[in-house]
């Protein structure tokens, strides 16, 4: 593999290509094409991503430290362990994606999708999902403190024992979501969809909400 032509630019046709932690830090990548790619541990701090094709690809463990990952196809990919901190993920494709384990500081994934996704215990403390399409991601037990999740799509959602508190939800569809066992202390819900949600032994004290529609219980 032509590592310095990858460098410098000059080769982005690499589907199913083997960069296993390989160091390709500040290198402008924008459309790539690394889909289906081992790309476990390579380093793409401050690279640039934007419109790229990765889906299917292996980025266990890959450091991905403000990435400019806009757009970029990711359905799929394996992103277990990746160090995400500070990358922008926003309109990025992520559908039935694994980021278990990942990090995520300062991260945006406004406008993402990421329908089917696993982030089952994941710390997403304070990151931004505005607008992103949640649909049936497996939120098990994540850290969501003051997330914004507004107009996010969370139909369907996994979210039992999440920690939701102080989390922006307003005008976000949570139409039947599992939210057992969640913590929602103190999290914005006006305008928020809660038909049908599940949501036994869930804390919901001094929720802000405009209209809880029958479903909602706690235990």
């Amino acid at each position: 593999m032509n590592i310095e032509a990858i460098k410098t630019g000059n080769l982005k046709h690499l589907p199913g290509a083997d960069l296993e932690d390989e160091d390709l830090a500040k290198t402008d990548l924008s459309n790539v094409n690394l889909a289906g790619a081992n790309l476990t541990g390579t380093n793409f701090t401050d690279a640039k991503l934007e419109g790229g094709h990765l889906e299917g690809a292996n980025l266990m463990g890959a450091i991905l430290v403000q990435t400019d990952l806009l757009r970029v196809n990711l359905m799929g990919a394996n992103l277990m362990q990746a160090d995400l901190t500070g990358a922008d993920l926003r309109g990025s494709n992520l559908r039935g994606a694994n980021l278990m384990g990942a990090q995520f500081i300062d991260v945006s994934f406004a406008g993402a999708f990421l329908s089917g996704a696993t982030l089952m215990n994941v710390n997403l403390q304070g990151v931004d999902f505005r607008g992103a399409d949640l649909r049936g991601a497996n939120l098990t037990g994540a850290n969501l403190k003051g997330a914004d999740l507004s107009r996010a799509d969370l139909q369907g959602a996994l979210l039992s024992e999440a920690n939701l508190e102080e989390a922006d939800l307003r005008e976000a569809n949570l139409a039947g979501a599992n939210l057992t066992g969640a913590n929602l202390l103190c999290a914005e819900l006006e305008g928020a969809n809660l038909r049908g949600i599940q949501s036994d032994r869930a804390c919901l004290v001094g929720t802000i909400a405009e209209n809880l529609v029958d479903s909602v219980s706690t235990v």
